[in-house]
């Protein structure tokens, strides 16, 4: 089997991993007894709240995008709302289905690659939002060398983008991408496989 690139914050034993993102957290200050529900779209978001006292947060539902993003908040005491499909823009039913009077606290990355929050709020749900870390390329995806004939696996739209600052794809390559989003990074003239679900698993099936 060709040697198999992931391109993610995440590592897997059957990849050579690239820590595709440097993350730079920040700690604003927080009233967590003002929100019923919380907006969770990244793993990074569990390791942000790490910071403070979990009695303050542990007991606020979380609508998450992904199995894994729940699971990283249930390992923090923290229980699940609802779980998206993988994509922000599936979160949108999710939250139509909650009164339009319940707070909640969108906790995200300064970049986000969906507008699913700012259409809730024209459609009248009271959502606040804070920025709870950057990300930035790493040194490890500007400086790694990809021979042809290899798989890359790509698990967001920033491990794209920082790829394609420093390299380029060709036809050798075989793509796979963790999602819709995601695959919306890859220039238009690149081939991609989509894994079934939005799991490095997943992706890792596409291999065979």
């Amino acid at each position: 089997m060709n040697p198999i690139y992931l391109f993610s914050t995440s590592s897997h034993p059957r990849t050579t991993n690239i820590n595709s993102l440097e993350i730079k957290f920040f700690k604003p200050k927080i009233d967590f007894s003002h929100y019923d529900f919380f907006i969770i779209t990244s793993k990074q978001v569990s390791k942000f709240l790490q910071q403070y006292n979990s009695d303050e947060y542990k007991n606020i539902p979380a609508l998450c995008v992904s199995t894994q993003t729940a699971l990283a908040y249930e390992n923090l005491g923290g229980k699940v709302l609802e779980v998206g499909k993988g994509y922000g823009d599936t979160l949108i039913d999710k939250i139509n289905l909650y009164p339009k009077d319940s707070n909640w606290l969108y906790i995200r990355a300064k970049v986000v690659a969906s507008d699913f929050v700012s259409l809730s709020k024209k459609n009248g749900y009271k959502i606040d939002e804070v920025i709870a870390y950057e990300s930035y390329c790493s040194e490890a995806i500007s400086n790694v060398i990809v021979e042809e004939n290899t798989t890359l696996i790509f698990t967001s739209p920033s491990s794209v983008k920082c790829f394609l600052a420093k390299h380029t794809l060709n036809s050798s390559h075989k793509i796979i991408v963790i999602g819709k989003t995601t695959a919306k990074a890859l220039p238009d003239n690149v081939s991609y496989i989509i894994s079934k679900e939005t799991t490095i698993e997943s992706c890792l099936e596409e291999t065979y």
